[in-house]
């Protein structure tokens, strides 16, 4: 049995079309066509029922796919072992960041880059849903965001620092002497908040909740910019964690009073997976104070 035959078989599973797997592994279908059959008379039985063009897998197939997954996911931390020999002088770090997390990110990632040049990012920004998905799909190394509530199992959470939350508000807004303000206070203004997505609204709205408390949110949007400069026009106001803000002239920051309106940033890695030299060399980058 060959790794190319587990990747070929996966494909074709993944697409139910030989034609169609074969086009993207670059290849031809005689030659998909083939080496799967070598891998259903090696294991005796076969994967998939060929009724006309269409292809099924059988009840063996559904089986041998969890295997086989495991097996070629296996290969490619071996190979990402390998890799890291180079002494960071090569590769790459996929990172998902939440827009909260965004100002957490952007110095350690100057410093590590003058250091370790040749270390490729892609950076996708999202939820923290979006994130922890893309996260156990192995499309991220690592994701920075303010994890609360039941936390997965199948993921391993590193604390980085925490942030206490902070009612938003325009300079100009008639809150902007308080020096602090409560959630029982907070539930009779405007809100604009973030999308459902975000872990800032779970938090908040468990935070409400628990307080026998609701909020006026009138506006969602999975934009936290624009969500900004809605709170500078005066008309509405958010809440956010205050690492979330950059300065800003037009807008203040006020921290909530009341038990847990503190969040703890996270470094959060899928569990089991193979945590790249690189990434670890970067974690020690975030929590320098």
């Amino acid at each position: 049995m060959e790794l190319r035959q587990i990747r070929y078989f996966l494909k074709a599973k993944e697409l139910l079309n030989f034609t169609e797997a074969a086009n993207q592994l670059y290849i031809s279908q005689s030659t998909l066509s083939q080496q799967i059959r070598q891998l259903e008379e090696e294991l005796g039985i076969p994967l998939f029922n060929r009724i006309g063009k269409r292809i099924v897998l059988t009840e063996a197939g559904s089986i041998f796919a969890g295997y086989a997954e495991k097996s070629l996911l296996k290969s490619q931390e071996g190979f990402l072992a390998l890799q890291d020999l180079q002494e960071l002088k090569g590769g790459e770090l996929n990172i998902g960041v939440t827009y909260g997390m965004r100002q957490t990110l952007i110095q350690p990632l100057i410093s590590f880059s003058k250091e370790y040049p040749d270390i490729k990012f892609n950076i996708i920004f999202g939820t923290t849903s979006e994130l922890m998905d893309k996260l156990q799909h192995l499309e991220l190394d690592f994701a920075l965001t303010f994890a609360a509530g039941n936390r997965q199992e199948i993921f391993t959470y590193h604390p980085l620092f925490t942030s206490p939350m902070t009612l938003v508000a325009s300079r100009n807004s008639e809150w902007a002497h308080k020096k602090s303000v409560t959630l029982k206070e907070i539930a009779d203004l405007p809100l604009a908040m973030p999308a459902k997505g975000y872990s800032t609204t779970r938090f908040v709205t468990e935070a409400f909740g628990s307080s026998g408390l609701s909020p006026r949110i009138f506006i969602e949007i999975n934009d936290i910019p624009t969500l900004l400069e809605l709170a500078k026009s005066g008309n509405w106001y958010t809440i956010l964690a205050q690492t979330t803000m950059t300065e800003n002239g037009e807008l203040i920051t006020i921290p909530i009073k009341g038990k847990n309106m503190i969040r703890t940033a996270m470094l959060v890695t899928l569990k089991d997976a193979y945590e790249k030299k690189a990434m670890k060399v970067f974690y020690t980058f975030l929590i320098v104070k």
